[in-house]
């Protein structure tokens, strides 16, 4: 219809033809039609247009750009966010797929909310193979700042569909973040409009490879003193300092947790728990990593049978 507005889609890929050209398919495949795929090649070893003109992109306009040298998914999202043209800007990351309905019901909550809301996510599936390994449907809504500083989940880029206006107030993603870029360009978003939350999972994340966010010496390292240095002063302002803190350290102990790094794991949930001694999250982690390989196990093959219902 001539009356939609412009979705643009930001696609940033490298060096995963496995994976690519079914997440080309499936925003090809969307209900909602008035959509532009911004596709950025980041250095990938091997070029991706020849994989792109095998993919059946009939009636979606297609805009490739290529990097002259690997600069990283941060630099390649901020390089599709200035070649977008649309109204609303949406990510999908080159190993995750689309639901069908994915970008019409995100525009569908977007345009029957309030005006003051600027961002729309989705549920979310994760697979390995065949098998559901968890679904997340969080449903954070409203002013979301002091929640996601408090660790609220929203979950991934490709999940979260945002007004153009209210990018270009948030600026770009912060490229010195191996991990936790999602989180911070969130922190940022919310200071500029509301969120909206599709509990349905809408994205199907595919698992099994390696991916950044679950290097735990890298966040340890670099993203968590920069989080700290660039949003502490927001959590004090939202006199959540302490839980801010708290879910810092819950996560770094997650990541630690499925690095196999166990008495790492515990430490920082201590930490965490020092910050905020009724923190659920840091709890149950405690405990999983109490046990080491024994109690992980079994806390995984919990989360796979709930998945699976």
């Amino acid at each position: 219809m001539s009356d939609e507005r412009t979705v643009s889609v930001v696609l940033p890929t490298y060096g995963r033809p496995e994976y690519f050209e079914e997440a080309v398919s499936s925003v090809a495949g969307q209900t909602y039609s008035a959509v532009e795929l911004v596709v950025v090649d980041d250095c990938s070893p091997e070029p991706v247009a020849p994989l792109l003109d095998e993919v059946d992109t009939t009636g979606l306009d297609v805009t490739l750009v290529r990097h002259e040298e690997n600069r990283g998914a941060c630099a390649a999202r901020n390089t599709g966010i200035d070649e977008a043209g649309g109204e609303y800007i949406a990510f999908i990351d080159d190993d995750d797929v689309w639901v069908e309905t994915k970008l019409a019901r995100q525009i569908e909550v977007m345009e029957s909310s309030d005006p003051a809301v600027g961002a729309v996510y989705t549920g979310q599936r994760f697979v390995n193979g065949d098998e559901t390994t968890n679904v997340r449907a969080p449903t954070t809504s409203g002013d979301v700042t002091a929640a996601i500083l408090k660790g609220a989940s929203l979950n991934p880029f490709s999940c979260m569909l945002v007004d153009a206006s209210v990018v270009e107030a948030a600026g770009p993603l912060d490229v010195r973040f191996p991990s936790w870029q999602d989180r911070e360009w969130y922190f940022r978003l919310s200071t500029h409009c509301e969120f909206a939350a599709i509990p349905e999972p809408l994205v199907i994340r595919r698992m099994g490879h390696e991916q950044i966010s679950g290097d735990y010496e890298v966040k340890r390292d670099v993203s968590y003193p920069l989080l700290l240095e660039k949003h502490l002063g927001l959590a004090k302002a939202y006199d959540c300092e302490d839980e801010f803190r708290a879910y810092l350290n819950r996560s770094l102990a997650g990541s630690a947790l499925q690095s196999g790094r166990y008495a790492a794991a515990v430490r920082h949930a201590l930490v965490s728990l020092r910050y905020r001694p009724t923190y659920g999250a840091a709890w149950k982690t405690m405990a999983a990593a109490v046990g080491g390989p024994v109690t992980l196990g079994l806390v995984r093959r919990v989360k796979r049978l709930g998945a699976a219902r």
